[in-house]
């Protein structure tokens, strides 16, 4: 009496106590196959005495199939028994189950409340604000080191006047390199240097020039 009033009196752990519950209808259902696998042999023995002694003896072929349908009744009802006790152990698994994964999901619930601590979305929103503007910052920083200085202080238009300058310096100079180069003319031979064709040097040297230059 004290040993079952202390199982019921007592706290258990509800893990513990499902997974003795299970082994419990599992011994049983051990022993009702046991009884089972009896009683069929019993029917199949009482049938072969019912038909050896149908014709010779019907008391006892009588007596045989009466056993026989016993046997048979007693089966039925363990068959039932066995039913029942399946579904319980497939519901205790499934009740067991259940709890092991509640209880996943509390502790996942609460490390994650571990791992927010004080955060919450303003706080969030706020950090991404600072970190956005921060990384603009470091942006206009970049840009501005790779810019040369003084470099939008410049006129566009001074630097082409400029270059324009010294494509014609260059090209005077080339000119009047030109005119003192002594030019060799062969015996018997007319020079001849229309206007034209130094037009066309002059401006053939202004391009290359400034080809030169652009680069």
């Amino acid at each position: 009496m004290a040993s079952f009033m202390s199982y019921f009196g007592a706290r258990r752990d509800p893990k513990q106590s499902a997974r003795d519950a299970i082994v419990a209808l599992r011994q049983q259902l051990q022993m009702i196959e046991k009884k089972e696998e009896y009683l069929q042999k019993k029917v199949e023995e009482e049938l072969k005495k019912a038909k050896a002694n149908a014709v010779s003896n019907k008391a006892v072929a009588t007596a045989a199939l009466k056993r026989k349908k016993v046997c048979e009744q007693e089966l039925e009802r363990l068959g039932g028994t066995r039913l029942q006790l399946e579904m319980q152990v497939n519901t205790l698994e499934s009740a067991n189950l259940n709890a092991e994964t509640m209880a996943a999901m509390k502790k996942a619930s609460d490390a994650l409340k571990v791992i927010h601590g004080n955060l919450d979305i303003d706080k969030v929103d706020a950090t991404m604000a600072m970190v956005n503007e921060q990384r603009e910052l470091a942006n206009e920083i970049a840009t501005s080191l790779a810019n040369p200085i003084g470099q939008d202080t410049m006129d566009e238009e001074e630097l082409a006047e400029a270059l324009e300058d010294l494509v014609q310096e260059e090209l005077d100079d080339r000119l009047s390199q030109a005119k003192r180069a002594p030019v060799h003319i062969p015996a018997g031979t007319i020079a001849q240097q229309p206007a034209t064709v130094e037009e066309d040097d002059e401006e053939a040297q202004l391009k290359e020039l400034q080809a030169a230059l652009a680069m």
